[in-house]
């Protein structure tokens, strides 16, 4: 087990963390801009660091229907991470993508679902690739996996997972669009050994 707890991580990494998701978000805007062939704006993304069991609660009520990207990360860190939607956002999205209109409502089909989990990993990628250039270590995703399902059940089984790394989970609410806001929420739950060299690489001492 690592040394640091959550009421041990200090205003500065708080600081860092927000930063990270700050060019995490911006990079994930321009990206998705790029792919819908659309002008994105980009709100101040909110910065929490939670314990893993409050992650539901914090996201939306837990019979709410969304969508969620999960990933293992490997290498220089270990740990799990995921990219939530609510459906609106995601019906949005996959519309934008497909040619239609984005306010259409309708199921999500086989290639729907494929269209939003590449959106999803190219969200994921950008958070990713942002932590990986402020803390010089090398992170890979896995191939990623999507549900589409209530929070309660798409939270519980990264939950299981999380309590299994580690206690703090990190916690990155984004919102982009133009004249439709996305809303999007970012998880990182890095295990304990990892969550202690993200900070050493970032010259962090508690």
């Amino acid at each position: 087990m690592g040394k640091f707890t959550l009421e041990e991580v200090n205003d500065m990494y708080v600081d860092v963390l927000r930063e990270i998701g700050n060019i995490g978000a911006g990079n994930a805007t321009t990206a998705i801009a790029s792919m819908l062939g659309i002008r994105l704006d980009m709100n101040v993304p909110m910065v929490k660091l939670l314990e893993a069991s409050k992650l539901g609660s914090a996201i939306c009520p837990e019979d709410e229907i969304i969508a969620g990207i999960f990933l293992e990360v490997q290498s220089d860190i270990e740990g799990s991470m995921m990219f939530l939607l609510k459906m609106d956002s995601a019906q949005f999205l996959v519309n934008k993508l497909m040619g239609r209109d984005g306010h259409l409502q309708k199921e999500f089909d086989e290639m729907d679902l494929s269209a939003l989990k590449e959106i999803g990993n190219i969200i994921a990628g950008s958070y990713l690739n942002a932590l990986s250039a402020m803390t010089n270590l090398m992170i890979t995703p896995s191939v990623p996996y999507i549900s589409v399902d209530m929070a309660a059940s798409i939270l519980s089984v990264p939950a299981i997972q999380f309590g299994q790394l580690g206690d703090n989970a990190l916690l990155i609410e984004t919102e982009f669009g133009d004249d439709v806001m996305i809303n999007g929420f970012f998880i990182l739950m890095p295990e304990q050994d990892s969550y202690d060299k993200i900070l050493a690489a970032l010259g962090l001492q508690v």
